[in-house]
């Protein structure tokens, strides 16, 4: 991408250089060098000098880091702020946003510095007073956000996960904390026994330890009602959204509202209710039978899934990623048998894996494979899971969320959970 201000062009891409553009270098594009000069590139500057060239004093950056709940909370922080009438722009898993229009379709959760400047500058260019930005483990290792000065960090639980990247969950905890190594404002999950951080200008959030934003009390009934106290003030709001977890997301996002705005607390939670969620996160297709589809990928975000429907029959449709983490698989496996009556496993992106060997893997860590059925075709297997519902169950799909194509070897092909769903039902 070409990042373009009144003076220069610059990019990061070798094959996009002339001799009027500037190029970015950084631990991945630098043995590109000498092709770079040799197609005339006239200046070259490392990525830590590109700040100097930008102005982004005029807007405020939030980033939010996670392993599960970044998508939601990023999406209700631009929500509430939206309804309390700013002007603000969204990055991340699902797009880029401005003021309520997406610019750009799905993209990579962070993508690249350069790309990073040039959708802040295009926010500012709107009159933006926030930009709001899903921050990945990639992109904190990879330094994608170098240059970037944030008005606040969110954390929102650091779990299992991309250890097909970070080799060791020792070293994707370290690369998650890293990020709330300096001064600045910080906001944390205080009930996650796995962050570390500079507790210099840092604000908690909670259910169960004391914190600066604390749950005193919830209810689940269509949706949740939740009251939270904050320097000796209570404040109560509303949601139509369902599960603990969506606890967290939204009181993350009210903390993070309330510290960067001047609005209070009170008309901040006003706004929640207005918030309806993200597509394929926690989102019901069906309300009889109940059937729900969630993005929860991995042991921990299956759980937190899974524990929201304790009363429930639960009927759950999962498979699991090829070419990522496969210790995984077999914890995914006995997480399902440990809460679900009904396991049907499938396929989910099998890429270049073979699918019957991921299912394998998925297999060995359920003891009692009494109620597993299986079946590859994920089309057949969630109307097998619809088949099993009735008023007592829950259908969970899992993995997958608003992901409208699945990958197999290097090819796309259409399939959405949800209209899978629909057109089961309608039939």
């Amino acid at each position: 991408m070409h990042l373009i201000t009144n003076e220069y062009h610059f990019t990061d891409n070798s094959q996009e250089i002339n001799k009027n553009i500037i190029f970015v270098s950084n631990n991945y594009n630098k043995k590109y060098i000498e092709q770079v000069k040799q197609a005339g590139c006239k200046k070259i500057i490392p990525s830590s000098q590109l700040k100097d060239y930008f102005d982004f004093s005029p807007i405020k950056i939030i980033g939010i880091t996670g392993t599960n709940g970044k998508t939601t909370t990023a999406a209700a922080i631009y929500s509430f702020l939206l309804d309390l009438g700013y002007k603000v722009a969204l990055q991340g898993t699902r797009g880029f946003f401005i003021n309520d229009e997406r610019i750009e379709e799905y993209s990579l959760t962070t993508p690249m510095q350069v790309t990073n400047f040039s959708h802040i500058q295009n926010a500012i260019k709107n009159e933006c007073d926030f930009f709001i930005m899903e921050v990945s483990s990639h992109a904190i290792a990879q330094n994608r956000i170098e240059g970037l000065s944030f008005e606040l960090k969110i954390h929102t639980n650091i779990t299992r996960d991309h250890l097909d990247y970070h080799n060791t969950i020792e070293e994707y905890i370290n690369i998650k904390n890293s990020f709330f190594s300096d001064d600045g404002k910080k906001l944390i999950n205080k009930d996650d026994p796995k962050v570390k951080i500079n507790r210099k200008n840092a604000y908690a959030y909670s259910l169960d330890k004391p914190s600066t934003y604390k749950v005193q009390a919830y209810s689940f009934k269509e949706g949740m009602q939740v009251a939270i106290s904050h320097i000796g003030e209570m404040v109560n709001f509303s949601s139509s959204m369902m599960g603990i977890f969506n606890i967290y997301n939204l009181t993350a996002a009210i903390a993070a509202v309330d510290i960067v705005t001047n609005k209070k607390l009170e008309e901040i939670c006003l706004v929640v209710e207005n918030f309806a969620g993200v597509e394929g996160r926690m989102e019901i297709i069906s309300k009889e039978p109940l059937i729900i589809v969630d993005f929860a990928h991995t042991p921990d975000g299956m759980k937190e899934v899974f524990e929201s429907f304790n009363h429930k029959d639960i009927i759950v449709v999962f498979g699991a990623g090829g070419d990522r983490d496969q210790s995984k698989r077999a914890i995914m496996g006995r997480m399902a048998a440990t809460y679900a009556k009904h396991i049907i496993i499938t396929s989910d992106n099998p890429r270049f894996e073979d699918p019957d060997l991921i299912v394998s893997d998925i297999l060995s860590g359920i003891k009692n494979k009494q109620n597993v059925k299986i079946d590859i075709n994920r089309k057949a297997a969630i109307a097998k899971a619809i088949a099993l519902a009735s008023k007592d169950s829950v259908v969970l799909v899992l993995g997958k969320g608003d992901e409208s194509t699945q990958t197999i070897y290097d090819k796309k092909f259409p399939l959405l959970d949800k209209k899978i769903i629909l057109d089961c039902l309608a039939n």
